[in-house]
């Protein structure tokens, strides 16, 4: 019997190469009706310089001729019978490009906050299993000869990396144009006895591994606990698995709302060695400056330290277009505090506190963990837990911070002007903000579902007056740079 070309004694290797990480099947699991778990990739385009127009049917087609470039854009999920194991994917599925590559209007006058609404929409529904995970928006209507070109992923085929480089690999690639591809045949899909040999072979490799995964962990608590207790309790940073209830935590309801901002990258780099902290620490900083005017608005209280959870990847590779390579850090952020430098102290202790637990912990450890999620019971605990009205005992809001391009990139010929990110609200956790850097751009995202915020430029602003801020208390001008190789700013309706 062969497999995809695959000799008899190859078949079961194929299939656990292909078997979704424990990170993958957790983002997977979590899923549920009011939990989606895609991330969003945004380019705006300029297309003043693109002879003849910038039309829907050019960019079609040339994604659909680099289809053999994005080879995780054929992969789709096989489930294993009675869920004994993780699913797999199946690569060379076929593909609907009528479904997977859609034109969308953005309404009159086209400036941020139209598209900020066209993204919202895009954010609500999830995408359909029983094809690849992904699906591109192509956004007309807007100002300035621009377009917008809107990534959905789901999480579980590729993290925030990943994604960010499949997007590259559709770009234009310096040199020659990629040779059209020849026509792939589907891939032939397993027979349950396949499936199920396969799954038998993995689960005993796993076993083989559980003792190391075991001994490792028992080693990395016990660092983590004996630094805890050399450190002593700091009384302005919160105490791990101790979140305070905030108006973001709550029950989530399927409905979502984005919001988006453009910094200058300069005077954020600038900011922040004045500061003596690095962008990361800043990025966490302003965040805490604009959640303590969130939680004074929406609670009428900032009274105690909050936790957010920073994932962070442990594979930078330009070449890796598939699966998630994560970390997740808890950091304390001081939104009790008034004063913005203080904030800015007590933000960078707590994140040297949270790297220094990674780093004992095992950078590794929680995902070697995740292998071992039960595929029969996750999804029910997910399920229950995503409607359960009770404290997130993790978190209070998720916040990430990724370096992009340093480089302008292009899409069928015209210049990327913009390039935002953002990843998935959680269960119990009604906010992410995503600060992704472009050329000369800090791109701020927020995504909120409807119940946390009805207008997610509040906290877009809250952002924006939490960095003025900080310029102003390091002695520079509060009067910030417009960038102007991005849309103009929208503003929250007061």
């Amino acid at each position: 019997m062969r497999l995809d070309g695959c000799e008899p004694s190859d078949w079961w290797r194929r299939l656990l190469l292909n078997r979704l990480s424990g990170w993958d099947a957790m983002l997977m699991y979590s899923e549920t009706p009011n939990v989606h778990n895609h991330t969003l990739k945004v380019v705006v385009v300029n297309t003043a310089d693109v002879d003849g127009g910038y039309r829907f049917d050019v960019f079609r087609q040339t994604l659909a001729r680099r289809m053999h470039l994005l080879d995780p854009m054929r992969y789709r999920l096989i489930d294993i019978p009675f869920q004994l194991h993780h699913p797999i994917w199946l690569e060379q599925a076929s593909i609907d490009l009528d479904y997977h590559i859609r034109p969308v209007r953005v309404r009159s006058p086209g400036g941020r906050r139209e598209l900020d609404e066209v993204i919202s929409d895009i954010a609500s529904t999830p995408l359909d299993r029983t094809r690849p995970l992904w699906q591109v928006f192509f956004a007309e209507g807007m100002a300035d000869d621009r377009v917008a070109v809107i990534g959905k992923v789901h999480h579980a085929l590729a993290d925030g990396i990943a994604s960010a480089n499949l997007l590259a690999r559709a770009m234009d690639q310096n040199g020659p144009q990629p040779p059209e591809a020849e026509p792939v045949s589907s891939a032939t899909v397993p027979t349950r006895a396949q499936l199920l040999r396969a799954a038998g072979r993995d689960h005993a490799r796993q076993i083989r591994k559980l003792p190391s995964v075991l001994v490792d962990s028992a080693v990395g608590v016990s660092r983590v606990r004996g630094r805890a207790r050399e450190r002593g309790h700091h009384p302005h940073l919160a105490r791990q698995f101790n979140p305070p209830p905030t108006f973001m935590n709550h029950v989530v309801s399927p409905i979502r709302r984005f919001a988006s901002a453009t910094l200058s990258l300069a005077e954020f780099k600038e900011t922040s060695k004045g500061l003596g902290v690095t962008i990361n620490d800043l990025v966490l900083a302003v965040s805490a400056g604009a959640l303590r005017e969130l939680l004074l608005r929406f609670d009428g209280r900032a009274d105690a330290p909050i936790l957010a959870s920073v994932p962070a990847s442990t594979d930078l590779s330009p070449d890796r277009i598939v699966g998630n390579a994560l970390t997740v850090m808890v950091a304390s952020l001081p939104v009790h505090i008034a004063d913005p430098l203080e904030r800015v102290r007590l933000t960078s202790i707590a994140t040297a506190v949270a790297k220094e637990n990674d780093q004992l912990l095992g950078r590794q450890l929680i995902s070697r963990w995740m292998a071992y999620i039960p595929p029969v019971l996750a999804p029910a605990a997910f399920r229950w837990l995503s409607q359960r009205d009770a404290q997130n005992k993790l978190f209070n809001v998720s916040i990430s911070n990724v370096p992009g391009p340093r480089e302008r990139g292009r899409l069928s010929g015209a210049t990327v002007g913009e390039f935002y990110s953002v990843g998935p609200v959680s269960a119990g956790c009604g906010l992410n903000i995503t600060v992704w850097s472009y050329v000369d751009q800090l791109n701020i995202s927020i995504l909120c579902d409807d119940r946390t915020m009805a207008d997610p430029h509040l906290a877009t602003d809250a952002m924006v007056e939490s960095f003025a801020d900080l310029r102003s208390v390091s002695g520079y001008s509060t009067t910030l740079t417009e960038v102007p190789t991005a849309m103009a700013r929208a503003t929250a309706a007061h």
